[in-house]
């Protein structure tokens, strides 16, 4: 029997809140899952990402295939013991690779041929090799190779792609089996067109996946157009099972994701940002490097649940950020975890209570306020 399962506590129209069962613990949903692409996520500690409230993270097959070697993982003891991080990890397939490093790859049906961003070395991805690496790793939730278009794409190139994404579907389900434990989804693919979108869901739902990944969106297309694409595939997927968005997003994204249906989300958006001098907070985005910062004595967010943003003044970190020091860069990006992990909490209560449509507006209206 599969010890990962799904279960819906309660739903505010389309929005859902519940959770993910899996050997190693529960994520609770909607859940955003920091990402910690070579086994990291960039500038914490595990027990950091842990403490600001994340049940789950996600590591990328093609990175860790490149750099140690899923087989040198395996053989330390797994992705988890590899990294030290005891929860669930989420392992991204390599199939966005295959769009964002287009100059150094070739696909044909068989998979994907690489060569190596680090040294050049030609490397072969097919859906058997990047379930083979995931089961490798010790993934919790394994996903599908899929063929992520760029955007624009013709319709032409659209189609091609989600029929053979929809081949090595089937490929990658007989590969993975029926082991005891993790669980294998699926991804939708269909890049703006929407009768390309619902067939691949309808088709991927007939075939019985454990969860449900819509891919290749947040790309470059305009919002309005993602939550279509989002709005067209919901009705078509199980609802019995966990829906993905891959990649997004920022926290409108989300919030507008949540409201259709979505139940986890990744992005390297907090994590990135934190890097780079800026912050989320409940009064919107906050960028250190603006010289204003340099003589206010307040913290970003007396409220915030991470002691980055409640114990150190924003002219401490403005300084951090001025002055290029690691510091600054570990405690943004713990600000902006905490960040997103509190508006997935927010989410999650309200959605519970049946008032998500009063919580939207409060954290709408924090924004629109924005940094005082």
């Amino acid at each position: 029997m599969n010890a990962f399962s799904f279960s819906i506590a309660a739903r505010d129209k389309s929005a859902r809140t519940g959770e993910i069962k899996t050997p190693r613990g529960i994520i609770r949903t909607p859940a955003f899952m920091p990402v910690g692409t070579a086994a990291t996520v960039k500038a914490m500690y595990p027990d950091e990402v842990a403490a600001l409230g994340t049940d789950i993270v996600l590591a990328n097959t093609y990175h860790l295939m490149l750099r140690p070697g899923a087989e040198r993982i395996a053989a330390l003891g797994g992705l988890h013991r590899f990294m030290n991080w005891p929860r669930p990890i989420l392992t991204d397939s390599g199939g966005f690779q295959v769009m964002s490093l287009a100059n150094l790859r070739k696909i044909s049906e068989g998979g994907v041929l690489f060569r190596s961003h680090i040294d050049g070395d030609a490397h072969e991805l097919s859906p058997e090799r990047a379930i083979e690496i995931q089961k490798l790793l010790g993934s919790d939730i394994v996903m599908q190779l899929d063929e992520c278009v760029a955007l624009p794409a013709s319709d032409e190139i659209t189609e091609k792609a989600m029929r053979l994404s929809l081949r090595w579907a089937e490929r990658s389900q007989k590969a993975f089996g029926r082991p005891d434990g993790p669980a294998l989804f699926a991804i939708v693919q269909g890049g703006v067109v929407e009768n390309l979108r619902v067939e691949s869901a309808r088709t991927l739902a007939a075939m019985d996946f454990s969860g449900y990944a819509i891919g290749g969106l947040a790309v470059g297309e305009p919002q309005e157009i993602m939550l279509r694409m989002i709005e067209a595939v919901e009705p078509h997927l199980p609802s019995g099972r966990p829906r993905y968005l891959m990649g997004v997003g920022t926290p409108d994204d989300i919030v507008k994701s949540v409201e259709r249906g979505i139940d986890m989300f990744d992005c390297v958006m907090p994590t990135r940002a934190g890097r780079h001098g800026l912050a989320f907070t409940r009064s919107g985005k906050v960028n250190l490097r603006n010289a204003r910062h340099a003589e206010d004595r307040r913290p970003l967010d007396e409220r915030s649940s991470c002691p980055a943003a409640r114990e150190w003044s924003r002219a401490y970190l403005h300084h951090l950020v001025k002055a290029g020091e690691i510091l600054g860069m570990m405690m943004l990006t713990a600000i902006n975890i905490a960040y997103y992990q509190e508006l997935m909490g927010t989410l999650r209560a309200a959605i519970a209570t049946g008032r998500l449509a009063d919580a939207v507006a409060a954290i709408r209206e924090g924004w629109a306020r924005g940094d005082a």
